[in-house]
């Protein structure tokens, strides 16, 4: 870990610098496959889940006379989909029987009699846990199977039919990308579309990712999700109605740029990426840099300012809004930066900025958590967040649901860091976006280990297409639907009907609409709050991890 110390951007001359090292570290050795200059080698892009069902939703009668449950799925913290137990069982078999040399998680069980509350509650928990251990094996969360059932589970829960639209895609300066797409589209394919109109070739467009951001009341940007392959960008829109699709780069490892720096298109994107990064103080500058930088951009020089700008701090990093911190002290507010294989802290005091950088390498785990919050007596600063949290913890389940109806959930990312040799401490930062940290988080490690292991990153990003067995896709209301290898979106929309029971569409659409429209749904009980992740344990192990040896101490 280091702390480094600099006056404010662009009011420092450069050579006021100052790095302090705090920790004896061991650099990043050179990861054997790691890019070479000129070879085609496209980042991976994230392939875990984090999975959690935080509710449930009561539906009305399913044609038999019964009412049922339905779970709510979040994915990397948002909604993604409601299902019934059984479409949870019918994705378990077939995932089964389409890999059988992977050890499945052991599914719930069945049971004969309706459920009692706590009964419900335990099967939450149970699919929950059953849900989060497939979303953490690195086979089973690339199954094509699993990515086909989870982007039509989006469209039902949506009740959106297939129909051709018009959707908007923002290149980094506010350039509009109007694409024609179908509703039910993935994010591969609206991100190939998208790409196609600005003729960026295809063997590059795996380079880059969707992302949805909003834009501030101060001018700040946000970026709130990425978009992965299970779901459809035009459904994910319309629940972040604030939000704008935006095509950015979609690595963390700086030497890919060189290989898009070849072509013309691509140069553009990254130039503009650039650009609007250096702008926004997404990378830090001193004020010669900026009035360099300046006149490169009046001169045009793209490969130049590239060039410059990919050497400087923050170069490739993603950044957060401020946060809570309780590191160096607590109570620290402080700018949250992800990239160059590190997580950063950034803080001012006065006009000098400070930013401790944390190895992801040296990250032993992390964790991410939903954390109560009383409105009634939350401090007006993000340290009354860890306080509460304190407090919260030791409360009885009968008193949080009393005080449900004034609170809030919030979230903290946690990550257990090596310090020193044999010196492990836990880090923990309070922000809205803790689930979008550990997304990258992840993605970084994935990155990493892909390098590492010599894989090649194509196959990663574009998997060579394989036949499937088809998809046997169990809808709410009970029809039985196949998704064949051969549909151009696999979705609803082009399925053959195997239930004749079905064949009355509209009426089974409308159907399931008032079911959606007259759900009950059961609040977020506060103490079932841990994210569970992997093999049993609250947090996510990195794979990365590196121990100091006795040569770096």
């Amino acid at each position: 870990m280091l702390r480094c110390t600099r006056p404010h951007p662009k009011e420092r001359p450069e050579s006021h610098a100052r790095r302090d090292d705090i920790y004896h570290r061991r650099s990043t050795p050179n990861h054997k496959g790691a890019a070479i200059p000129g070879k085609h080698q496209p980042a991976p892009s994230p392939g875990r889940m984090h999975f959690s069902i935080p509710s449930t939703q009561e539906f009305g009668s399913d044609g038999s006379g019964s009412s049922y449950t339905g779970f709510n799925i979040h994915i990397n913290g948002s909604f993604h989909c409601c299902l019934r137990y059984k479409q949870l069982h019918s994705l378990h078999e077939q995932l089964k029987r389409s890999l059988p040399s992977i050890a499945l998680p052991s599914f719930p069980p069945k049971k004969l009699l309706s459920l009692t509350p706590n009964q419900i509650e335990q099967r939450r928990l149970s699919l929950e846990r059953y849900i989060q251990l497939v979303g953490q094996d690195p086979v089973l969360c690339r199954s094509e199977l699993l990515r086909a059932f989870l982007l039509n589970a989006q469209q039902e829960s949506s009740f959106t039919e297939c129909s051709e639209v018009t959707l908007d895609v923002y290149l980094m300066n506010g350039y509009r990308i109007s694409a024609s797409v179908y509703t039910t589209d993935c994010t591969g394919k609206v991100l190939e579309k998208a790409c196609a109109l600005i003729d960026l070739p295809k063997d590059r467009a795996c380079y880059f990712a969707l992302y949805l951001m909003r834009k501030e009341a101060s001018g700040a940007l946000t970026i709130v999700k990425r978009l992965m392959e299970f779901e459809a960008p035009y459904i994910s829109a319309k629940r972040w109605d604030d939000c704008k699709l935006v095509l950015r780069t979609g690595y963390w490892d700086a030497c890919y740029d060189l290989e898009l720096m070849r072509d013309r298109i691509a140069l553009n994107l990254l130039y503009l990426q650039a650009m609007s990064d250096v702008e926004r103080g997404w990378i830090v500058t001193t004020r010669d840099q900026s009035e360099q930088l300046t006149n490169m951009q009046a001169r045009g020089s793209k490969s130049e300012y590239l060039d410059v700008v990919r050497k400087l701090p923050l170069y490739g990093c993603l950044q957060f809004p401020r946060a809570c911190v309780d590191y160096p002290e607590p109570n620290t507010v402080a700018t949250v930066v992800l990239g160059n294989k590190e997580l950063n802290l950034l803080t001012y005091v006065g006009k000098e900025m400070q930013e401790t950088k944390f190895k992801v390498t040296r990250i032993r785990c992390w964790r991410v958590t939903p954390i109560h919050i009383n409105e009634d007596n939350q401090s007006s600063t993000g340290g009354g967040y860890g306080r509460q949290q304190q407090s919260s913890s030791h409360a009885s389940s009968h008193q949080q649901q009393q005080s449900s109806s004034s609170s809030t959930i919030s979230l903290e990312l946690s990550f257990e860091y090596l310090m020193a040799k044999n010196q492990l401490k836990w880090i923990t930062i309070y922000s809205e976006q803790s689930m979008l940290m550990s997304v990258c988080l992840q993605s970084i490690v994935d990155e990493l280990l892909n390098q590492k292991n010599g894989s090649d990153p194509a196959h990663l990003q574009n998997p060579q297409h394989v036949e499937y067995a088809p998809l046997s896709y169990i809808r709410r209301d009970g029809s039985n639907h196949c998704i064949t290898d051969s549909s151009s979106t696999d979705t609803l929309c082009n399925l053959v009907n195997n239930d004749s029971s079905s064949n009355n569409g509209t009426s089974t659409q409308q159907h399931s609409t008032n079911n959606g429209s007259s759900f009950i749904r059961r609040k977020l009980k506060e103490f079932n709050t841990t994210v569970r992740f992997k093999n049993g344990k609250d947090s996510v192990q990195n794979e990365a991890f590196e121990w100091i040896g006795d040569d770096d101490l």
